[in-house]
């Protein structure tokens, strides 16, 4: 008998509506690179429904389908919006592991 199991894609988005899951999901996306931010925003996106996100953005859905690649270039504005739209926000945090430079002397 065939083992019956659900759309992994189905799940993946189901979980992303939650906004602790969906901070988490891009923040280790982060970790790994520019575009997979991106690629993961646009999951993040298509979970809280595109079209209702690039409304509450201001921003054509067209268009944010196409920010959203590995290859697309958000601007800030536009990036922030979707942030927002999805009821998620940005926060600057110091890189411990990075060396401080020395002070002038």
């Amino acid at each position: 008998m065939p083992k019956r199991t659900t759309d992994f894609r189905e799940d993946l988005l189901g979980d992303l509506a939650d906004p602790q899951e969906a901070a988490s999901y891009l923040n280790a996306a982060l970790e790994d690179s520019e575009e997979m931010f991106l690629v993961a925003l646009r999951d993040v996106a298509e979970a809280r429904q595109m079209a209702k996100v690039a409304e509450s953005a201001g921003v054509a859905r067209e268009s944010v389908y196409r920010m959203l690649t590995a290859t697309g270039n958000p601007t800030y504005s536009s990036l922030i919006g979707i942030l927002r739209a999805v009821g998620l926000k940005i926060f600057i945090q110091a890189d411990v592991s990075a060396q401080a430079p020395a002070p002038p002397k």
